[in-house]
Order: structure tokens, then sequence, then C-alpha cells
């Protein structure tokens, strides 16, 4: 008797997703519960399990097909598992099938992370014949990646250009389809730009104060708290404060009203496999900076994992982008609909400054506010800065909430 698996309830509003990878081939054993396929999302990917313990049916849909909720995507047909593993174990390797039986559990699709599963999808490597560099010689999204030039060239199709001018001068392309998580980031993107009258003011700040604090308290905060001493809580922290103080920058337009926020759901940037994703920290003006470093770091974490829910990445009333992390000197960030600003962070880089007439080196940070002129004046935005940078450089004001 077979049983069918549908997708699963995927989040309010949300009616149909992409069907981004098999991790169970059909006639492999499966587990109740056991993830079965990976479903994209227009915020994040999405593990469908098996409902019953059996054996892998056939496929009712390919990867890359728009599947709606509720919809059959495959069966599982009702069988020993333990017995029908050996069969299939063969079929996955013929030629090197010595070499293969050894592989570790770590190596099967079910045990490998969203992130890793992505790229040997990608590369078209099989995991069973890399050797894992992680934790307990987990394979890693770099350890797939470091072998994808030896693979390419069996893996890569052809496209309809002449042989020999590719062959004489080494120029290839591929051609790789968008993700539903890319779509969407493009289109809500554009749509921020045909939508909002952005405009974006700059200042700098003087990182000296924080960074000294920083150094004087980052062992004993981690001893405490269990977790790195790092800028952006500081920075989130004093933000929240700056959005007390002038509450259009924390407001959003719908129709023709002006939506004022009493509380302050901060939405950080972070770096996934699939793209930018945002995960709101949620009553972020309630925290302490700890609380804050803790909620930032599992976002990252995730992120990278890609075991971001859904829920984690709704609503939100201003965002905070850490280009510095990667080493941007300056930028105009574009906002997170329906939000009315987003605030760029960049790196911080020893510059000459004038002090009491003399001129000195400090570690200087630029500071970017992208936002919406229908609803924030340009004295509004100024004075946001102007809340920031004088918090951070003095950080006692966060402390006594001035």
């Amino acid at each position: 008797m077979a049983t069918e698996v549908k997708v699963p309830v995927l989040g309010e509003s949300i009616t149909e997703a992409t069907l981004g990878e098999w991790l169970k081939k059909p006639g492999e054993a499966v587990k109740a519960d056991e993830p079965i396929a990976s479903l994209e999302t227009d915020k994040v990917s999405v593990e469908v399990p098996a409902p019953v313990a059996g054996v892998m049916g056939e496929w009712a849909v390919k990867v890359g097909d728009t599947v709606e909720v509720g919809a059959m995507i495959a069966t599982i047909e009702a069988g020993d598992g333990a017995a029908a593993k050996p069969a299939a174990a063969p079929a996955a390797a013929p030629a090197t099938a010595g070499q293969q039986a050894p592989a570790q559990p770590s190596d099967t699709p079910a045990a490998l992370s969203p992130s890793v599963r992505r790229a040997v999808l990608e590369t078209g490597i099989d995991p069973s014949n890399l050797k894992g560099t992680g934790k307990d010689g987990r394979l890693t999204k770099d350890d797939v990646l470091a072998a994808k030039p030896a693979a390419a060239p069996a893996a890569a199709e052809p496209l309809p250009v002449a042989p020999s001018v590719a062959a004489a001068t080494g120029r290839k392309e591929e051609r790789v389809r968008m993700t539903r998580l890319r779509q969407t980031i493009a289109k809500r993107l554009k749509d921020a730009q045909n939508t909002a009258a952005m405009l974006t003011t700059f200042n700098d700040v003087d990182m000296t104060a924080v960074i000294e604090a920083r150094a004087k308290y980052k062992d004993l905060f981690e001893k405490k708290h269990g977790v790195r001493l790092g800028f952006m809580g500081f920075f989130t922290k004093a933000a929240t404060m700056a959005l007390k103080d002038i509450p259009s920058v924390n407001a959003s337009i719908e129709g023709d009203e002006i939506v004022y926020h009493d509380y302050a759901d901060i939405s950080v940037a972070v770096s996934g496999p699939g793209g930018l994703v945002v995960p709101v920290i949620r009553d972020a003006d309630q925290m302490s900076v700890a609380q804050i470093e803790k909620t930032i770091g599992d976002f990252g974490k995730r992120a990278k994992d890609g075991t971001l829910k859904m829920d984690e990445m709704k609503g939100g009333t201003f965002t905070i982008s850490n280009g510095g992390v990667f080493g941007s000197l300056m930028s105009t960030p574009i906002i997170n609909p329906p939000q009315a600003a987003v605030l760029g962070l960049h790196r911080i880089e020893e510059r000459p400054v004038v002090r009491d007439g003399q001129v000195v080196v400090r570690p200087m940070m630029y500071l970017a506010l992208s936002y919406d002129h229908r609803l924030i004046d340009g004295r509004e935005a100024v004075t946001f800065l102007v809340a920031l940078k004088n918090a951070i450089e003095d950080p006692t004001r966060i402390l006594i909430d001035l």
C-alpha cells in the first residue's frame, strides 16, 4: 500500500513553492519524519518529512517544478526499510562499489546540511566520494566546492556555441536557474525602488570608545553570557533608542495612512547560501546587549545552515545591514518594504580627523541611512543619524538611556 507525500502548510499567505531537490531516490529506505525533499519558498527552504516509514516510491514532480500546498509530490511504499537499503546501495556507484561501501553515515543525503545538499545538487558531485573536514568527519560546503573543478567537465552541459572557439579560448558560460528566494529578493528590491522616494544620507562615527569598551569587557562578557561581544549589539541598541526619538523612521505607509509602531522589531540582514535573508529581532528595544548578541549569533548560524523559519523573517520595523564584515567602505542600502528606512554599517578604517585643533588618527566608520522621503524628512533622517552617532561615540548614553 502506498502513502502519498503532500506539500505541507508553508505559512501564512504562502500557497506554493519550488521543489529544490530530492533527498531520497526511488527504492531507498526512509524512516518516519526523515526529510525526503527540500522546497524553496519566497523566504526560506523547507524540508518535507516522510509521513511513514517504508521505501521511497516514484517522484510525481521534478526539481524546479512549482507545487501548491497540499499537492502530492511522491509516494512511499510499504516495506522493510532495512531490507531495501542493500539493494539500493550498489546502484548508486556500480563502478566503484568497493570504494564506496564504507561511506560514512554523514555522507548520506539526509545527514547533509541544506547548504551542503545545495552545493552537491549544483555541482553534481557524489558526496560519498568526498572526505569531510567538518566535525565528526561531516562534509562542509567548502569540501564540495573544493572538488568542483575536477567534476565540472563531466557535469557541465554543453551550450550551443562553436566548440572550436570554446576550446581555443577557454571561455565558458554556466546557466543556473534562479532560486525562488533569489527571484523574490530581486522583485522586492526593484519594487522598493519603484515605489519609495528613496534618499540616502551619510555620517561618520568615531569607534574609539566602543572598541575600548569591547576590548575591556569582551572576556568577562563571553564568560557570563556565553556569546562574543560584537559591534552589532551596540548599534542595534543605539538604533532602538534613536527610533524612539524619531518615530517616523520606525513607521510605515499603508495606503494613505502612516502606521507608527511603539515597538522596535529590528530586521538584521545576514548572508545565507541562497542569498540575503533578513530575520527579525522582536522587541529589540526591550532587550539587553547580551540578548541581542545571542539572537544575532543564532540567526547567523542558522542562516548558513538554511534552517531559519519563515515566521522569523516576517514583519520588522527597521533594518540594519552590516556590509562592513565584507569590507564595504560605503554603500546606499535599499529599503526593505514596507519599512521606511534601513541603516548601513561599513568597515572600520583608521583615518586622520581633527580633535581639539589637532590632527589625530581615529578608527572611523561611515554610516548610511536610506529612507523613504514620502514619510521621513531630511531633518529627521539627519537627526536620527546624529543620535546614533552620539550613542556610539559615548556608550554610556546607551547604559543610561540618554
